[in-house]
């Protein structure tokens, strides 16, 4: 009986999270143009190295949370209470290490600062996705829609307010704790009012030995993941400087902020796969080829598009991020490895492998912070981009070993196409060469994408099925 609302709140979260990459992005390029690269640095810094801290405080117990809600109501308020005993145990820990790091690590006042505030918005953060996770577990996604919105929009306004009066990069991340402590006001009233649930912490050693215990596979896998998205950005701190890190950022949100496409469209594919693992193996091998081939055909014009045009893009962003350039051609390259990296561990888990998962992440871990100490020093922001390219393609090779051992696909029919695909990018890639010093970048970006897409179909590449389908997979998301 509640399912069609489901779908209709999961669409509302799908659309609430579009805007909010929307909002986000367009508030970074606000602050990129305003502060320069060197302060950009200093501001990238401090979120890279709290978002680190901050699964620690978490530690996958909103996943838990989440799914035992969902299955046992009535012991709602039991899990959540005995949840934030341990978050704010946690916390302590996790802001104490914080505090003590970055003393010890002879950072200036201002960025110890930028760390303090970005600290307590991290830890508010925290502690909502936990109050909006007992939403979750009663299938409602409309409060945490909104409020996805809402805050971005406040630290948007709050954040150009600080800029339009040229106040210190305090204010700025100022912005962004006001937005959350306006969302965890919001998430716990929500908990308190809507749910009826009392948030009063109680600390049941039992019962939380076995939150921890349920916890623990997706925590590895968590911290593995933070540490390799952000740690690079820490290393370029310390071994090259702000100023790299202002230069690294831009070119790594460009391509953090293209990754929904491969989220929401394996999303949607996921539950088939869980239920094909145990119901049909034909059918997942046939499910997985195609999400590889339609991933292939949406990655490879969006990468090569980017790397043709990457001095113009970065424009956007004002002429000094001009040695924003390169890393972005090379970090957007590492896209193609990306995308196809998610049905992987999208098969992976729904064939109950997450264990190879955190262990794959781990090794990626393990390599990417071996090559950033040895690229950096000589290369700087490039370097660090180098090593998101060569461990991209390692997490890819990892994953892509385990296929053969879960399903049967025919890899050949993928090869077809990604020939056919590189065959349109080719000419696709040309016309920009052609056309490029004659149209403005906003011109070229559909007009090389029609001429991709109408080649590609040309050459059988895909059909107008395939079409449909990846539209009802996104719709269906």
């Amino acid at each position: 009986m509640k399912l069609p609302n489901v779908a209709k709140n999961t669409s509302y979260f799908t659309l609430a999270l579009i805007l909010q990459k929307v909002i986000s992005f367009s508030f970074f390029i606000i602050i990129a143009r305003n502060i320069g690269p060197e302060s950009l640095g200093k501001y990238y810094f401090a979120i890279s190295f709290t978002t680190i801290f901050v699964i620690f405080i978490d530690i996958g117990m909103t996943s838990v949370l989440v799914r035992e809600i969902a299955k046992h109501k009535d012991s709602a308020e039991k899990y959540i209470q005995n949840t934030l005993a341990l978050k704010i145990l946690l916390m302590g820990l996790s802001w104490l290490t914080v505090f003590i790091l970055i003393n010890v690590m002879g950072y200036p006042e201002l960025t110890k600062d930028l760390v303090y505030l970005s600290s307590v918005a991290m830890i508010l953060d925290s502690f909502t996705l936990t109050f909006f996770g007992v939403s979750r577990g009663y299938h409602n996604l409309k409060f945490e829609s909104i409020a996805v919105v809402i805050y971005q929009l406040t630290a948007l306004i709050l954040g150009v307010a600080a800029l339009h009066f040229n106040m210190s990069l305090r204010w700025l991340m100022g912005a962004i704790v006001v937005a959350s402590i306006i969302n965890f006001l919001y998430s716990g009233s929500l908990v308190m009012l809507k749910w009826k649930i009392k948030l009063i912490p109680k600390f049941d050693a039992t019962f939380i030995k076995q939150i921890i215990s349920m916890s623990l596979p997706f925590a590895l896998f968590g911290i593995f993941q933070r540490m390799y998205t952000y740690f690079d950005s820490i290393l370029l701190s310390i071994l090259a400087g702000d100023t790299y890190v202002g230069l690294y950022s831009v070119a790594f949100k460009i391509t953090f902020a293209l990754q929904f496409l491969p989220l929401a469209f394996v999303a949607s594919l996921y539950p088939a796969m869980s239920t094909y693992y145990v119901h049909d193996k034909k059918k997942l091998g046939e499910i997985f080829e195609r999400a590889m081939n339609y991933l292939i055909i949406i990655a490879l014009p969006i990468s090569f598009g980017i790397i043709m045009l990457a001095d113009r893009i970065i424009l956007i962003f004002k002429a000094e991020y001009s040695g924003s350039i390169l890393p972005l051609q090379i970090i957007i390259a590492s896209l193609f490895f990306i995308f196809t990296s998610y049905p992987i561990g999208s098969l992976l888990n729904a064939c109950d492998k997450q264990k190879i998962n955190s262990a794959n992440m781990a090794i990626v871990l393990f390599f990417s912070i071996v090559l950033n100490m040895i690229l950096i020093p000589r290369y700087q922001a490039v370097g660090a981009s180098i090593t998101v390219l060569v461990t991209n393609f390692l997490l890819l090779i990892l994953g892509m070993v385990w296929v053969p051992t879960l399903i049967k696909y025919n890899y050949f029919n993928i090869l077809k196409v990604l020939g056919k695909a590189l065959l349109a990018v080719i000419i696709m890639t040309i016309l920009l060469l052609y056309l490029k010093p004659l149209m403005n970048v906003f011109l070229l970006i559909p007009t090389g994408g029609i001429a991709y897409f109408a080649v590609l179909y040309g050459l059988k590449g895909f059909t107008k099925e395939d079409a449909l389908s990846i539209a009802r997979s996104f719709i269906r998301n």
